[in-house]
């Protein structure tokens, strides 16, 4: 089994993804793209998936970082061919921005642990079966992404409607992070710390790392069933 993992930034990594796919052997074809020499692969044929991460740029700035054209390319390449591609934050933008769909600013940005409602859909789809209607799950972001046409929405949160989206059953775009750790919290909140603060205040750093020690207690299971599903997506 080969995964493409598309990593927008050295600092924003697979975290969970890398753990539990490396226990199953299966090979992670990781490419960092800010990392000198970085490419992408022309197509995504030789692999039987395909993830996509966050990132601190926005899905519409191609301008200034000509490889999203490429990385919205090997998205319709994906659901061409029917491999399973699941977009992560940024990389769920760009899954929607690939199929047409408008991305821009939220109201408001979102910056730490949100309650996640499922829809009715989202209670019957695969990647979220046995998951509790609602959850709570780590936000990091400024922009949403609209539907794009034919997408069924599976996930909804109060302050950014559009949580998760599936398309053709096989490309599901996400709005939220399942894959981050407390470790990769902690991470966040230090080198993004000037960010957090004036979204949150003095006292958010210490805030958010405490919210996340108890939230991770409660609801590391729900992340794990997450990926377990998405396992079996792929072994099928």
């Amino acid at each position: 089994m080969q995964v493409l993992i598309i990593q927008h930034v050295s600092q924003e990594g697979p975290g969970l993804i890398a753990e539990i796919f490396s226990k199953k052997g299966w090979k992670l074809d990781i490419r960092v793209m800010n990392q000198p020499g970085a490419i992408l692969p022309k197509t995504v044929a030789d692999y039987n998936a395909v993830i996509i991460l966050g990132g601190p740029m926005g899905a519409y700035e191609e301008e200034k970082y000509p490889y999203l054209y490429q990385v919205q390319e090997l998205i319709r390449d994906a659901i061409e061919r029917r491999i399973p591609v699941l977009g992560i934050c940024l990389g769920g933008q760009l899954i929607a921005r690939a199929l047409g769909a408008t991305v821009k600013p939220n109201p408001v940005k979102e910056i730490g642990w949100y309650k996640i409602h499922l829809t009715k859909a989202g209670g019957k789809a695969f990647l979220f079966q046995d998951l509790p209607e609602e959850f709570w799950a780590f936000q990091w972001h400024g922009d949403t992404f609209e539907l794009p046409e034919g997408a069924v929405l599976l996930a909804e949160g109060e302050t950014c409607t559009n949580q998760a989206f599936a398309y053709q059953d096989c490309a599901w775009a996400l709005q939220f992070h399942p894959e981050v750790t407390p470790i990769i919290v902690s991470y966040w909140t230090e080198i993004y710390q000037e960010e957090l603060i004036e979204f949150a205040g003095p006292g958010a750093v210490a805030q958010l790392k405490e919210e996340t020690k108890r939230l991770w207690e409660k609801n590391q299971e729900v992340f794990s069933r997450f990926w377990a599903n998405f396992c079996r997506l792929l072994d099928v």
